[in-house]
């Protein structure tokens, strides 16, 4: 638990220095601000219209496709989007480490990125790495206002096996919590209407049903998602992205 607490300081942290180890272009410069940062970009169509996912994926990483049309699905409930929800998907060489540290994705996200927010379309960059996070057991993070990455073997090694649940809910559930956080939720870009942030774990849910409770990220939610649901947004998260543009 205080490893949890620890790795969500530092994405903040990360997310909130990431202009000091970043070189800001035409291209680039909307996509390196904090996690939350360009949360009512995302909900509303008043300056983007489309989102575009730019999503890489090392060897044997491909993203479940039923994953990815769950996540398409969510977005569309929560966002303005008119021209839509775009994904484009494209391999990358393997990394060659045993662990990733936040600073090891952002140096890979700024070698492989391609796409970036421009005119009226809100650029978003996901990345399946092929090793664990240096903190064990975190399947995902958000990083950047832009930017997220999925733990490829953490989720591998929590789905699909004998009294596992599949991989297509737990991908799922993973990619809707840290898209959740793109989004600015909890209090992270998107203002809390009614207080409901976890004061142990900031910038998620106190709500234990949530997608946005803390444990949604980590290998804690195999065990959950076997005999249950995918997790969905409680009703003061609904709210919250309602106020701040959304649906």
């Amino acid at each position: 638990m205080k490893n949890f607490v620890f790795l969500i300081a530092v994405i903040i942290l990360f997310a909130q220095c990431s202009k000091k180890d970043s070189t800001p272009t035409s291209s680039n410069n909307l996509n390196t601000k904090s996690v939350g940062a360009s949360a009512k970009e995302f909900l509303s169509a008043g300056t983007y219209t489309l989102i575009n996912v730019q999503l890489q994926y090392m060897p044997g990483l491909a993203p479940d496709a039923a994953a990815l049309t769950n996540l398409t699905n969510f977005l569309n409930t929560l966002v303005n989007k008119p021209a839509g929800i775009n994904f484009s998907q494209t391999p990358i060489a393997a990394s060659g480490k045993s662990v990733f540290s936040i600073e090891d994705i952002s140096a890979l996200e700024k070698a492989n990125r391609t796409q970036f927010t421009n005119s009226n379309v809100l650029g978003v960059y996901v990345v399946y790495v092929d090793a664990p996070f240096t903190t064990a057991n975190i399947l995902g993070a958000a990083y950047r206002n832009t930017s997220l990455v999925i733990f490829g073997p953490t989720v591998t090694s929590n789905s699909g096996g004998v009294n596992q649940t599949t991989r297509t809910k737990l991908e799922t559930t993973v990619l809707n919590h840290e898209f959740g956080h793109l989004l600015g939720l909890t209090n992270l870009g998107t203002v809390m209407v009614t207080q409901h942030e976890d004061a142990s774990h900031k910038s998620h849910c106190n709500n234990s049903s949530c997608l946005m409770y803390f444990s949604t990220q980590t290998s804690m939610m195999g065990g959950v998602l076997l005999s249950g649901p995918i997790p969905v947004l409680d009703a003061n998260c609904k709210v919250d992205l309602t106020s701040n543009g959304g649906k």
